[in-house]
């Protein structure tokens, strides 16, 4: 889609759409570090051992893989739009669940779903603003998703600070209150039009899509939105031949889908911001202290995600990863050498400046990426695989990791995310492709996908 390349000011409609969408976002974050705060109080109140434990905490996870295998056939069947609008509808769902839980199968029912949500959130919205953005501008709205994920990280840790002390019950207030941006969400998205590469390659309807195009397509004239949208038609025609998903012909978007989300959790983020309060605590840290410090985490997430805002659209994405790799190489290395070396009243230090690599790169980067290098035909299918490669991992190392921290030293598991990562910046150094600036069915065309 070309704009003429003008980098004004975004018009008010396309932000408000990119940043609903985006809300989806905020809703995955709260929910996935919200649990920190309540689970050693769920473990006892139901007296679970370490696997029950994992499981219960995994709950959400286990729903994040399903999700993910499945939010590609709603987004392609029904539209980018009502699947948003179902997305909420899950969480609503989840966050009553979780609060209102009289028993462990209860609430990993609820978590569950709320897993299955955020799963399907990963596919359809980062879809959704790559589908509706300028190319000049699409980085920064696709990252505006994970923007949200970390501001909903902040308020989750913020929140479970502020509700820790209300009792016994703390715990279900603090997984309860989601259900509140989960409406707002979900009324927010009703004001949302139907992406214009569904319409014209799904549907076939031309007159929405142009209505829709010279919405984004801030002064362009009708032969210029004309020639958008045969040039979205004409990358689709091309790919029509080739029906299948799983062929040799996308193995350089395959590869890469994969790959980022494998190394984004290798990282072990989704580990550590399960668990950070626990892993404070194992520097000598009290509880409370220990969820302060967690809230932290958050605003250092949050900070570093406005520095890789700001940069994605002008360092471009494969040199955000170099940074984000040298970043966690570096931190990750001193935490392991600070519990090996019994200096751990530096891990804290160790572990705010992973968080701002992981923020700078991985974080910003991922969801981007995903929705850029594949075909119009298979984007949802291609942001189906990176999405549920994402949590199957995530969903993996979130139930073993209790399990590691009693059987391993804590430098150790640390030192292996440390390798990860080095596997990672050789793999971006000499695989991964700039996509900045660059229309999406011109991408095609750089990975060899259509003549």
């Amino acid at each position: 889609m070309n704009t003429g390349d003008h980098d004004a000011a975004l018009d008010g409609r396309l932000f408000y759409w990119a940043l609903t969408s985006a809300l989806a976002g905020f809703l995955f974050g709260f929910d996935t570090v919200v649990i920190s705060g309540a689970e050693q109080t769920i473990q006892h109140l139901w007296g679970l051992r370490a696997g029950m434990h994992g499981i219960a905490m995994g709950a959400a996870l286990y729903g994040t893989v399903i999700g993910s295998l499945v939010g590609s056939w709603p987004a392609d069947r029904f539209g980018r739009r009502p699947t948003l609008l179902a997305i909420g509808a899950l969480f609503l769902v989840s966050a009553v669940g979780c609060a209102l839980a009289p028993n462990v199968a209860c609430f990993i029912v609820a978590r569950f779903i709320g897993g299955v949500g955020i799963g399907i959130s990963t596919v359809a919205a980062p879809l959704y603003i790559s589908e509706i953005a300028p190319p000049a501008q699409r980085g920064r709205l696709a990252a505006m998703f994970q923007f949200n994920i970390v501001l909903g990280i902040v308020i989750a840790f913020l929140s479970n600070a502020l509700l820790a002390d209300l009792g016994p019950d703390a715990w279900r207030w603090m997984l309860g209150v989601a259900a509140v941006p989960s409406l707002i969400y979900t009324l927010m998205c009703l004001g949302l039009p139907e992406s214009p590469r569904w319409l014209l390659t799904r549907q076939g309807n031309r007159p929405a899509a142009l209505r829709v195009l010279s919405l984004v397509m801030r002064g362009a004239g009708p032969s210029e939105l004309e020639a958008a949208a045969d040039a979205i038609v004409a990358a689709s025609v091309e790919q029509a031949g080739h029906a299948r998903f799983w062929t040799w012909r996308l193995r350089v978007p395959i590869a890469l889908a994969f790959l980022v989300a494998f190394f984004n959790q290798l990282s072990g983020i989704n580990a550590i911001l399960y668990f950070a309060p626990r892993i404070f605590e194992m520097t000598g840290l009290g509880r409370q202290a220990a969820l302060l410090q967690s809230v932290g985490i958050g605003v250092t997430n949050l900070m570093f995600t406005f520095v890789g805002l700001w940069l994605i659209d002008r360092l471009g994405r494969r040199t955000l990863l170099v940074i984000g790799s040298v970043g966690y190489l570096l931190s990750l290395g001193g935490c392991a050498w600070a519990f090996f070396t019994h200096h751990e009243t530096i891990v804290p230090a160790c572990i705010f400046a992973f968080i701002a690599a992981h923020a700078i790169g991985q974080g910003t980067v991922i969801w981007v990426l995903i929705s850029e290098i594949f075909p119009n035909r298979y984007r949802a299918a291609g942001q189906s695989l990176g999405s549920a490669t994402h949590w199957v991992f995530a969903a993996l190392l979130t139930t073993v990791f209790p399990l590691m921290v009693s059987a391993f030293h804590p430098g150790a598991i640390l030192l292996f995310f440390c390798g990860m990562m080095g596997l990672q910046l050789v793999w971006v150094l000499t695989m991964v492709p700039e996509t900045k600036g660059v229309a999406l069915e011109e991408i095609q065309r750089r990975l060899g996908l259509v003549a």
